[in-house]
């Protein structure tokens, strides 16, 4: 009964919320997704009340932790998104039907975000979530700097991106798309592995590619039998720059372009 009570002052406060939002009270937007995350901590930090409890771990954050904890923070559940008040909610398209049925009941907009698999459709997303947050020159020269690199061209070395748990950067994704322009041939497409295979070691040293690519700490990724292949180029990625899209995009596409200047 506590709880009941407690969700139907919410539920009030949220009606009255609304109705201040449309007499010129500043938008609030409370994301629960990581990935618009980082995109509105960048284009619309000052419309951004909290952001999701994953920017807020460094596994799994594409954003400096610090700078998520200028933001409140939420586990996605609805008293706590409607104790901060929100204008909209920003979720992911895996949002679970009962929590956005209720926001949306109690007059709270919610919108969903998928996952890009590519740089333009990253961009996109930016420009629809700086619509929404009132920030468009912001998120134009977001998505700008997303898209302005030109695919490279010339000689084009196999390159394995390999991350954490053995899985691989397999074809139709962000990561691969990012992995072409930057100029290498994907190993692991080419081995018709997709996206997220579990690629072991042993497959690693027995059929290497011209450059791994290692995304992640731990002992297999950073084994001293693939440091000292013949031949073959070891090179070390942050693995939060594969997590989202968005503002990760132009530090991706940096340094997978420093990894192929390494290269004769």
């Amino acid at each position: 009964m506590r709880r009941l009570a407690a969700l139907g002052l919410l539920a009030l406060a949220a009606c009255g919320r609304g109705e201040g939002a449309g007499s010129g009270e500043a938008l609030r937007i409370v994301s629960l997704n990581p990935c618009a995350d980082a995109i509105l901590a960048e284009i619309a930090p000052q419309t951004l009340v909290a952001v999701s409890h994953y920017s807020l771990d460094p596994r799994a954050s594409s954003i400096n932790v610090d700078d998520a904890r200028r933001f409140g923070a939420t586990s996605g559940t609805v008293e706590e998104i409607l104790a901060l008040e929100p204008d909209i909610v920003v979720a992911s398209t895996f949002i679970a039907p009962s929590t956005a049925g209720a926001l949306e009941r109690l007059g709270i907009r919610v919108e969903r975000v998928g996952i890009a698999s590519t740089a333009e459709e990253s961009a996109a997303q930016v420009r629809d979530l700086a619509r929404l947050a009132g920030a468009m020159e912001q998120g134009e020269r977001l998505a700008a700097r997303m898209v302005e690199h030109e695919g490279a061209t010339g000689n084009r070395p196999t390159a394995l991106l390999w991350q954490q748990g053995g899985i691989v950067a397999g074809g139709q994704s962000l990561v691969a798309e990012q992995l072409e322009r930057a100029g290498f041939a994907n190993h692991a497409a080419m081995r018709g592995l997709g996206q997220g295979a579990y690629l072991p070691i042993e497959r690693v040293l027995a059929d290497p590619p011209d450059v791994i690519i290692a995304a992640g700490g731990e002992r297999a990724l950073n084994h001293p039998a693939l440091k000292a292949l013949p031949d073959v180029h070891y090179a070390s990625l942050d693995p939060a720059l594969l997590y989202c899209g968005g503002p990760t995009v132009p530090r991706l596409a940096a340094r997978l372009a420093a990894i192929r200047a390494e290269l004769p």
